[in-house]
């Protein structure tokens, strides 16, 4: 089985990750911060240990500016939802994931006005176009740092720059990054940055968080969920110091066990040896699609501006029915459709039918792709 669908989730993961799961639930399942015994304590710092990591890979000063959550999507949501009011502006990208395009329309009705800055066909974002849409009342730009359809790379370091020269806020989705671009959030300029754990971390599902930067005044954030924190429980008021503000309920520890030891994992092989080696990878899937006839390849076709994600179509043939023959016939597991990013494929031309998606990761190898290539090229030919 060659397993082309890393883009959705990474797989497999680094083993380290499922024995510190593992070791988890049996040596430890205690709640974090909720009592003084001695696994409560120990389930608490393999929680602190998760956010050091965090802050080590993003070189983010402050662990404690770390709230974690389930996905990105919520971490998105609560940025969002949190800080935008009716009567703000912000903008965004023709490129973005739902996971982003959702809440911005959902608070499009309740009076947020939100302008997307449409991109080139092949997902490429000029920076100058977002500073020329800044108004009186824009409070956020919101960007993906790189999409999940072309893999291109949006200029989040360019465009930081220009929010921070207008004191507007920087919220970067990291979904597709963290973990195989380097990302600095103070050089880079970043307020908010979120993130999941499933994609390029190699982590578990269930984990992510929102990064809150020093410039975001937690007394105008709202909070989206209350409850519980293990802090200050003689009041019934919810804390306002991070994270503990915005980290009600039981946490998921036993998946920030497992994030904890995929980050130790990616720091020791180094974010520039995973890059080099997903740049290979794609190279090599780029220029062998491009030698078959009736392949067209959507995006930039430089491995160097992209992350290891490439989208095509065998024209003639649906999407659909190359994912399931690549699937039934050939053993390889990829995504095709509109990948929760209509707006994506709306820009590419590529709507309402999608895309094929390879997606590519750390262990996937050379002789994968030439064998991927191989079996397009195979359906590809019955195209009269």
């Amino acid at each position: 089985m060659i397993y082309f669908d890393n883009t959705a989730t990474s797989f497999p993961k680094p083993p380290c990750v499922a024995e510190a799961m593992v070791k988890f639930m049996n040596d430890i399942g205690a709640n974090p911060g909720r009592s003084g015994h001695r696994l409560a304590i120990e389930s608490g710092r393999i929680v602190y240990n998760a956010r050091e990591a965090v802050a080590e890979l993003f070189q983010l000063a402050d662990p404690m500016r770390i709230v974690f959550t389930s996905n990105v999507t919520e971490a998105l949501n609560l940025a969002l939802h949190g800080l935008l009011k009716p009567g703000d502006h912000v903008i965004t990208s023709s490129m973005e994931h739902n996971s982003m395009m959702r809440p911005l329309r959902c608070l499009e009705q309740k009076g947020v006005e939100v302008t997307v800055i449409p991109c080139s066909q092949q997902g490429r974002l000029d920076p100058a176009d977002i500073e020329s849409a800044i108004q009186p009342n824009t409070v956020m730009v919101a960007l993906n740092h790189a999409s999940n359809v072309t893999g291109s790379v949006l200029p989040i370091e360019k465009v930081g720059l220009i929010a921070r020269a207008h004191d507007l806020l920087f919220l970067v989705d990291a979904a597709q990054t963290a973990g195989v671009l380097t990302i600095d959030i103070e050089k880079d300029c970043i307020d908010l940055l979120g993130f999941t754990g499933h994609k390029s971390l190699y982590g578990p599902m269930g984990t992510g968080g929102l990064i809150v930067g020093e410039r975001v005044d937690l007394n105008a954030f709202d909070m989206i969920k209350c409850g519980g924190t293990g802090s200050r429980s003689e009041h019934e008021n919810q804390p306002e110091f991070l994270p503990d503000k915005f980290e009600s309920g039981t946490p998921n520890a036993v998946g920030l066990a497992g994030l904890n030891a995929s980050l130790r994992w990616i720091l020791t092989q180094g974010v520039d040896q995973i890059r080099s080696h997903e740049i290979r990878l794609t190279k090599l899937l780029i220029a062998g699609l491009k030698t078959i006839p009736r392949v067209q390849v959507y995006g930039t076709l430089n491995a160097e501006q992209q992350i290891a994600t490439v989208s095509f179509n065998v024209l003639g043939k649906e999407p659909s029915e190359i994912g399931l023959r690549l699937d039934e016939e050939f053993d390889i597991l990829c995504r095709v459709g509109l990948h929760c990013s209509p707006a994506s494929h709306k820009t590419m031309g590529t709507f309402p039918a999608g895309t094929v998606r390879f997606g590519l990761g750390f262990f996937n190898t050379k002789e994968q792709v030439d064998y991927a290539i191989a079996a397009i090229r195979k359906l590809a030919e019955e195209v009269k």
